[in-house]
């Protein structure tokens, strides 16, 4: 079956931003600000932590630090648990992904999206199907290689049945070609495995492989999106993201895109939720926030509120549905 876009009608306005800043009552933290990522170093999520910690203290958006805190064990497990366990405490933001509806699912976590509270969410993240440098040039070739292997080609990707090994999947279910799912501990990693040879692709975000495929040490197939990389400007001395062709364009109709949001512990209280939304409005203004989007190829959105809630609620369905035709929902 094809892998179905985010169904959300939110998304017809990805680029409109809040019309209003909502007031929060004069609550601001009174100590560091402790924004948690669900992933290990030089992922996506860790990427956007830094950014949006870098915009902060540059444009003097808060009174307090925010500091980077890592909590990818357990696949990310841990992030999430720690936050559940936070009830009540308005100095802890979760940089969420999929991850929050994916890990629940197939590994039955107590954990419930549902019991933190929404902030906003901030972007749409892309995949693109990427292989090294020295190998196929095109999806057909890559496929075609795929297929001949005497043995299947190992597909790097961050954690154990979550979106990248969802992708595998149905990317295997497209194209009849078989593949070995290694899952690391960030996209970084599985970057770094791509370069070296170690795998032969990967599905990495494309935030995760901009450094090395402006070395020249990997190259993107295809991005899976129902449309192109809006973005223009080289990257390459010869390539933008703009010039990378959809799947679906090359043979294989596979789309995904996945949140980019905020959240709070369960608990806290509608001024310290209101002071966060207005906080990462107003990240989204800056400078950095316009600059790291383009860069890493994110599409740019901003919901709160009623929408946000409906946003997740549809892309929680997807994905449980995503899952359960994967065969990842444990049992």
């Amino acid at each position: 079956m094809k892998l179905v876009r985010i169904p959300v009608k939110a998304v017809g306005a990805a680029t409109a931003l809040l019309l209003s800043t909502p007031a929060f009552a004069g609550w601001e933290p009174t100590k560091p600000v402790e924004i948690v990522v669900a992933a290990g170093a030089g992922g996506a999520s860790d990427q956007m932590a830094r950014m949006m910690q870098a915009a902060i203290q540059k444009n003097n958006l808060m009174k307090q630090p925010m500091v980077v805190s890592l909590k990818g064990g357990a696949s990310g497990a841990e992030a999430l648990m720690y936050m559940k366990s936070s009830e009540g405490d308005p100095n802890k933001v979760l940089i969420a992904y999929s991850l929050i509806y994916m890990l629940p699912l197939s590994a039955k976590i107590p954990f419930n999206w549902r019991e933190l509270t929404p902030v906003s969410v901030v972007a749409l993240d892309q995949f693109v199907l990427w292989d090294n440098s020295a190998g196929p040039k095109t999806v057909k070739e890559f496929v075609a290689a795929a297929k001949a292997a005497s043995a299947p080609f190992k597909m790097g990707g961050t954690g154990s049945k979550r979106e990248d090994h969802v992708l595998t999947v149905f990317l295997e279910q497209k194209t009849g070609a078989k593949f070995s799912y290694l899952p690391y501990k960030s996209g970084g990693e599985a970057a770094t495995q791509l370069v070296g040879n170690h795998t032969e692709a990967n599905v990495n975000n494309p935030s995760e492989n901009l450094e090395v495929w402006r070395a020249g040490q990997v190259r993107p197939l295809c991005v899976f999106d129902r449309e192109r990389i809006s973005y223009t400007t080289k990257v390459t001395d010869t390539q933008s993201w703009a010039d990378i062709p959809t799947c679906k364009e090359e043979g294989v109709d596979v789309q995904y895109l996945m949140l980019r949001a905020m959240f709070l512990p369960g608990k806290v209280t509608p001024e310290q939720q209101a002071f966060y939304v207005d906080l990462f409005h107003k990240v989204t203004q800056t400078a950095e926030y316009k600059d790291y989007m383009e860069k890493q190829a994110l599409k740019p959105i901003f919901l709160t509120g009623k929408d946000m809630v409906q946003f997740l609620e549809e892309d929680d369905a997807l994905n449980k549905s995503l899952m359960t035709e994967a065969g990842f929902v444990a049992k």
